[in-house]
């Protein structure tokens, strides 16, 4: 196997597909609020047959590639930033998204049945289901009768709805009003999983839904979401039926574009009255 060729190659489809990591301008009003710690990339191997190549690689991919080591172990420096990143992880799951992002938004703030992070991650199944002050507030006050009910919920990454939403949520609406397609007004769910759309759907009467979640954090992000979409979903829907576009975060599928091209999938979709498998299999 021939190691130099296939970085050659990956390196080509990544360019081919416009996917290079980027780095987000923070803003002062971000700084002011959070630490912003920025690891700079070094090639760690000791005489490297081509240090050109790894560095190349590692500026198009967030993963620990040509680190090197001290002896066996990872050097103090690597140590530390992936000290950094699992805990940029672990408040990703079990922060809570800010009130002050949601406002900006104009979220209304429902709540699924999950009364703790330690439930909502033990019981997949209290993560599904509104609580009735949240399911009473949305079957009188939520705008019903439309096209599309778009549903921000948490999920695994509060990192990722904070950072990503902003920029797209406005994008994707924007595209549908392009679209001329009719919305309820966008609701935010805490500790919420994406089955929680069905029960949505039902309330609103809408004939699709869209769930903007954030993803399981790794690694190398912490702020990705992911987007599911379901047609007239009902008590026989099943993971077949949803379609889920994933790696939207900055450093992935830019926000804004995702916006844009959910808007149009979603446009695909009404047309067609399909998603998940039947939708594809259609195209």
């Amino acid at each position: 196997m021939n190691i130099e060729q296939i970085v050659k190659d990956v390196l080509s489809e990544m360019e081919d597909k416009g996917n290079k990591t980027t780095s987000k301008p923070y803003t002062q009003e971000y700084k002011n609020k959070h630490i912003v710690y920025r690891q700079e990339k070094k090639v760690g191997v000791d005489e490297p047959k081509n240090r050109e190549y790894v560095e190349q690689v590692q500026k198009e991919t967030p993963a620990r590639i040509g680190i090197g080591r001290s002896g066996t172990r990872m050097r103090t420096k690597n140590y530390l930033d992936f000290r950094v990143d699992h805990a940029a992880a672990q408040d990703a799951v079990f922060k809570d998204v800010g009130d002050d992002v949601l406002t900006r938004m104009d979220l209304p703030i429902l709540h699924s049945k999950a009364t703790s992070m330690e439930e909502y991650l033990m019981n997949l199944d209290v993560g599904r289901k509104l609580n009735e002050e949240s399911r009473s507030w949305l079957a009188e006050k939520a705008t019903k009768g439309k096209q599309v009910q778009i549903v921000v919920s948490d999920g695994l990454s509060s990192t990722g709805i904070e950072e990503t939403i902003p920029d797209l949520l406005p994008t994707l609406i924007q595209g549908l009003e392009a679209k001329n397609i009719s919305m309820g007004n966008p609701i935010f769910i805490r500790k919420s999983r994406v089955w929680i759309q069905d029960e949505v759907a039902s309330l609103v009467d809408c004939d699709l839904v869209i769930s903007l979640i954030g993803e399981r954090p790794g690694l190398a992000t912490s702020k990705s979401i992911s987007a599911y979409i379901i047609y007239k979903p009902n008590k026989e829907s099943v993971e077949a039926d949803r379609t889920v576009f994933s790696n939207i975060h900055e450093g992935g599928v830019p926000p804004v574009e995702a916006g844009a091209y959910l808007a149009d999938i979603i446009e695909k979709m009404l047309q067609s009255k399909a998603s998940g498998v039947k939708f594809s299999q259609m195209q």
